[in-house]
């Protein structure tokens, strides 16, 4: 929940589904022993479909396992789980979570749709209404997601997340239940040493919601920072210096909480964006049966977390079987990744001509490339883009940096490589090399 959904997006709807289609010739996709039809709109890839079983987050020893371990060590009267499928309805993803019609992560450009009717989940948010509706008053969830995204250090299209969230009963006993946990709280950050930059629980541009309480609603913004300010000196605060960790809030906007948070950690002498927050709105509640309650959520990336804390310089390690890698972490241990090389770079540009009928967005040919050269691509970038002045036809540059993090790439392989790239790009989409 509460992770960056705000990309602008643009193409067809169907550009991403046809060239699937161009690609496959089975009539169905298999997920879990699961098969689902495909159709004009089904855009997801057999390299995003080979990462759903592999589960990072419960492998033990895994910095993404145990990142989880020590975010579920904090919230431990929490009930934990981590077992729904990735596979869920889009009103499931999108709808019962109250997002605009219009928003631009339900484009195909955007989200990996196993179908019109079925998508890769694009946050853990998409399981919120199923949890409440289960009874549950305070919970972890942690699982897999998937946005179609762009190639670089940072970015992947699949990442994990953990959602968290707890309602109270909206009655005198919730009140007085809420107060003695901030008082509980409150006095045991005081023993800390944590320096916290705080905004108003409450302000006009941070609102309270229609029906709800206002004394109240600040009381549950007042938990949950008070929760999360434990939970982030938990995983930030081991270090050896003497100087307190520094957190600032900053007032955020989600379709799904009012009032809404962000939350910054000063780390290494940054300040790194760690989660987004807030006053889970009414209409999620109704939604999933629940009566007068009110209560919090949150949402972080394990990935963005884990790559500060264990100095992974590089988010394809994640995936890596290398023992090189893997050999360097222990369950429950943070400890500083040790590169064990640099391997050469190698960059291949691609020019062509766009056919006047074929809408190919960006991450249509970064799921192209991903698709044929899988983790040797370090990074995608677009390098020109120019329309000619009398054919009126629109020619574009990629720069693919080639890079394995486990052994050097010969010239000759990598122009093996990105031959089949510019094969494929010509044969999906129907570009005019240059």
């Amino acid at each position: 929940m509460l992770s960056r959904l705000t990309r602008s997006s643009s193409g067809a709807l169907n550009s991403s589904g046809l060239a699937f289609r161009r690609r496959i010739s089975q009539k169905h996709v298999e997920i879990l022993g699961n098969k689902y039809p495909v159709d004009e709109v089904t855009n997801v890839t057999p390299s995003i479909l080979s990462k759903v079983p592999l589960r990072l987050h419960t492998k033990p020893g895994h910095p993404l396992c145990t990142l989880r371990g020590l975010i579920e060590e904090h919230f431990a009267g929490f009930s934990h789980v981590s077992s729904f499928s990735p596979v869920v309805s889009p009103f499931k993803n999108f709808d019962e979570l109250s997002f605009a019609k219009d928003h631009p992560g339900r484009a195909v450009t955007d989200s990996y749709y196993v179908n019109k009717d079925m998508m890769l989940r694009t946050h853990t948010s998409a399981h919120e209404v199923e949890m409440f509706r289960k009874g549950e008053d305070k919970w972890l969830l942690t699982a897999d997601v998937y946005r179609r995204d762009e190639i670089d250090g940072s970015h992947y299209p699949v990442f994990h997340q953990v959602e968290g969230a707890r309602i109270f009963d909206a009655t005198p006993e919730g009140v007085k239940a809420v107060e003695e946990d901030n008082e509980r709280l409150a006095q045991q950050l005081a023993k800390s040493n944590i320096e916290i930059e705080d905004v108003p629980h409450v302000s006009p541009t941070n609102p309270v919601q229609e029906g709800h309480d206002p004394v109240f609603a600040e009381l549950v913004a007042k938990n949950l920072k008070l929760s999360l300010n434990g939970m982030i000196l938990k995983l930030f605060g081991g270090g050896a210096s003497k100087e307190p960790l520094k957190v600032r809030w900053i007032e955020a906007f989600f379709p799904f909480t009012s009032p809404s948070f962000e939350v910054e950690v000063l780390y290494q002498g940054k300040w790194l964006e760690i989660l987004g927050s807030g006053v889970v709105v009414k209409a999620t509640l109704d939604t999933a049966g629940v009566q007068n309650k009110i209560g919090w959520a949150f949402g972080l990336g394990l990935e963005r977390i884990a790559m500060v804390l264990y100095s992974i310089p590089d988010i394809r390690l994640f995936w890596t079987e290398d023992e090189r890698f893997l050999s360097q972490f222990k369950a429950g241990e943070i400890t500083t990744f040790k590169p064990y090389s640099k391997y050469p770079a190698c960059y291949k540009d691609v020019s062509f001509w766009l056919p006047a009928e074929t809408s190919l967005h960006e991450n249509d040919f970064c799921d192209l490339v991903r698709d044929t050269a899988g983790d040797l691509v370090e990074d995608v970038k677009k390098v020109d883009q120019f329309v000619h002045p009398k054919t009126k036809r629109t020619s574009v540059c990629y720069r693919i940096n080639y890079r394995s993090m486990d052994r050097s790439l010969s010239n000759e392989e990598t122009n093996q490589i990105q031959g089949q790239v510019v094969s494929e790009l010509k044969s999906r989409f129907g570009v005019e090399i240059r």
